[in-house]
C-alpha cells in the first residue's frame, strides 16, 4: 500500500516539473506558439486546482482504495493519449483529461496511508512517503533531461508514456495487496460547485493567458467574466450543506492569511519553475539534461530540512520561519533578474546557485505553512482545511503561467526592432540559425523577458513575508474560526 501510494503521488509530482523541461521540445516538435504552450500546463492545473478538493471528498464517497484506483487508471489512461497527440490542441485537452485523473489520485494517495496505518506509526509513514515522493520529484527532471538531450525533440511523448508502467505497478498492488475499505461516508459531492470553480478558474487563466497578445477588452472581458463565475460559487458554496469549500474556515485571520501567503509563494515559484527553463533551453541554448538540474535544491532541501524546520516551528512559531523563507526566496529571485537582466549567461556559477538559494528558502517554509493551517482551524476541520491550502497552491501556479506570459511576451516584444518578423516568439528555439544581429537581439530580448517575470516574483515573495507577518502567530495557540467568531474565548 505505501509503494502504491508513493508510485501515486510521484506521478502527480513529476507530470508537472518534467513538462516544464519538455516544453521547448513540444513547441518545436508540434509547433506550438506560447499561448499555446501555457495551455500545456495550464489544462492540466485548471482541472486539477478546480477539482481536488471534489476528489478528496469521492474518496471518502466510494472508498480510497477504489477511488485511488480509478484516478491512476483514468491519469495513465489520459498520459498515452497525450504520448499519440498529433497536434498541440488534441494535447491541451487530453493534458485537462489527466488534471481529472491526478485530482482524484493526488488526495488520495495521503490518505489511504492515513487510514491505513496506526497513529504511532503513521507519522513515520508519511515521513517515507515524503521523502520518496520528494526523490522521484527532484530525479524525474534529471532524467527527463538526459533523454531530451539524448534523442529528437519527438523524444518528449516518452516522458508521458513512462506513466504506463509506473501507474500499472500502483494499480496492481492496489487491487492484489490492499483490502477493499468500506466508504466512510456518505456524503453528497458538490457537482455544481466543482462546475462553476472550473468555469471560473478557466475564463480566468485564459483572459490573463492572452493579455499582451488579444485587446485589452478581449482580455478584460474574461476576467470579468470568471470574476462573476467566482462570486456565483461563492454564493452557490454558502447555501450548500455539504459544501466543497468550507467557506466559514477563512473567519480565522491566521488561516485566510497562511493561505494568501502560500498563494503569493507559489505563484512566484511556479512562474519562475514554468520560464526559466524556456530562457535556458530556447534562449541560452543549454541542454535539457543541464536545466533539468535546477529542480534538484528544490525538493533535496525540503526532503532534508522539512522535519528540522517543522520541529523548530512547533517551538517559536511558523511567522518566523515562514517570513525568513519567503524573504530568501524573494532574494534569489531578485538574483535572478539581476543576472539574466545584466546579461550574463552562467549556469553553475549563477542560475544553480540562486536556486539552491531558492531551495532553501522553500524548506523554511514548506512546514511552517502547514502548521500555520492545522493549527488555525479545530482538529476536526484539518482535512479541509488541508485540502483548501493545497488547492490555493494549485490555482497560484495556474493563474502564474497564465499571468506572467503576457508580461514575458510584452517586454519581449518590446526589444525586438526591426527583427519582430524575423525572430521567434519568447521561448520558442529558432527552425534555423538567425544572422548574428538577429540573434543577439534574441537573446537580450529572452534576457530581458525573464528578468521582468523574475521581478515580479521577488515582489510577490516580499508580499508573502508581510502577508505572514501581520497575520501568523509567531508562538502558543494559533487562532482559529471559532475564536474569531467569539472573541472571548481567545482571551
Amino acid at each position: 500500500m505505501l509503494v502504491a501510494a508513493i508510485l501515486a503521488s510521484s506521478l502527480g509530482f513529476i507530470d508537472g516539473s518534467v513538462v516544464a523541461i519538455a516544453i521547448p521540445a513540444m513547441r518545436s516538435d508540434l509547433g506550438a506558439s506560447l499561448i499555446e504552450a501555457q495551455w500545456i500546463s495550464n489544462a492540466y492545473a485548471l482541472t486539477l486546482s478546480a477539482l481536488i478538493l471534489a476528489g478528496g471528498a469521492a474518496g471518502d464517497k466510494f472508498g480510497l482504495r477504489r477511488t485511488l484506483i480509478v484516478g491512476i487508471a483514468l491519469f495513465i489512461g489520459a498520459s498515452m493519449v497525450c504520448a499519440v497527440a498529433p497536434d498541440a490542441l488534441f494535447l491541451i485537452v487530453a493534458r485537462a483529461v489527466q488534471g481529472v485523473g491526478a485530482a482524484i489520485m493526488v488526495p488520495g494517495s495521503l490518505a489511504i496511508i492515513a487510514k491505513a496505518y496506526p497513529k504511532k506509526e503513521r507519522g513515520r509513514a508519511i515521513g517515507i512517503w515524503a521523502a520518496a515522493s520528494a526523490l522521484t520529484t527532484a530525479l524525474g527532471p534529471v532524467i527527463g533531461g538526459v533523454l531530451l538531450s539524448s534523442f529528437e525533440d519527438s523524444v518528449w511523448r516518452w516522458i508521458f508514456a513512462v506513466n504506463l508502467p509506473l501507474g500499472g505497478l500502483a494499480i496492481y498492488f492496489l487491487a492484489a495487496k490492499v483490502p477493499a475499505d468500506a466508504p466512510g461516508e456518505t456524503r453528497t459531492l458538490d457537482l455544481g460547485g466543482a462546475a462553476l470553480a472550473t468555469v471560473s478558474l478557466g475564463a480566468l487563466a485564459y483572459g490573463f493567458t492572452v493579455f499582451g497578445t488579444a485587446s485589452l477588452l478581449h482580455s478584460a472581458a474574461w476576467v470579468a467574466a470568471g470574476f462573476v463565475v467566482l462570486a456565483a460559487f461563492l454564493v452557490w458554496e454558502r447555501r450548500q450543506k455539504e459544501p466543497m469549500v468550507d467557506l466559514g474556515l477563512f473567519a480565522s485571520r491566521s488561516f485566510s492569511g497562511a493561505n494568501v501567503s502560500t498563494f503569493f509563494l507559489y505563484f512566484a515559484l511556479s512562474a519562475i519553475l514554468f520560464y526559466l527553463p524556456m530562457l535556458l533551453i530556447a534562449g541560452w541554448g543549454l541542454s535539457e539534461a543541464a536545466t533539468g538540474f535546477i529542480f534538484l535544491p528544490l525538493s533535496l532541501a525540503i526532503a532534508l530540512l522539512s522535519g528540522p524546520v517543522g520541529k523548530a516551528s512547533d517551538s517559536i512559531g511558523p511567522r518566523l520561519p515562514i517570513v525568513a523563507g519567503s524573504l530568501v526566496v524573494a532574494a534569489a529571485f531578485a538574483g535572478l533578474a539581476l543576472l539574466t537582466g545584466g546579461g550574463i549567461h552562467s549556469f553553475w556559477f549563477g542560475i544553480f546557485p540562486l536556486m539552491a538559494l531558492m531551495g532553501l528558502g522553500m524548506a523554511l517554509v514548506v512546514s511552517p505553512l502547514s502548521t500555520a493551517i492545522m493549527t488555525a482551524v479545530e482538529d476536526s476541520e484539518t482535512g479541509s482545511a488541508s485540502g483548501i491550502n493545497n488547492a490555493v497552491a494549485r490555482m497560484a501556479g495556474l493563474f502564474a503561467v497564465a499571468a506572467m506570459g503576457g508580461v514575458a511576451a510584452l517586454r519581449y516584444a518590446s526589444l525586438l526592432g526591426e527583427t519582430a518578423g524575423v525572430v521567434p516568439s519568447f521561448g520558442e528555439e529558432p527552425a534555423s540559425a538567425l544572422p548574428a544581429d538577429a540573434e543577439s537581439i534574441r537573446l537580450a530580448a529572452s534576457d530581458a523577458a525573464f528578468a521582468a517575470v523574475s521581478w515580479v516574483t521577488a515582489a510577490l515573495c516580499v508580499l508573502s513575508a508581510l502577508t505572514a507577518w501581520m497575520t501568523v502567530p509567531g508562538s502558543g495557540r494559533t487562532e482559529s474560526a471559532e475564536d474569531a467568531a467569539n472573541p472571548a474565548s481567545a482571551e
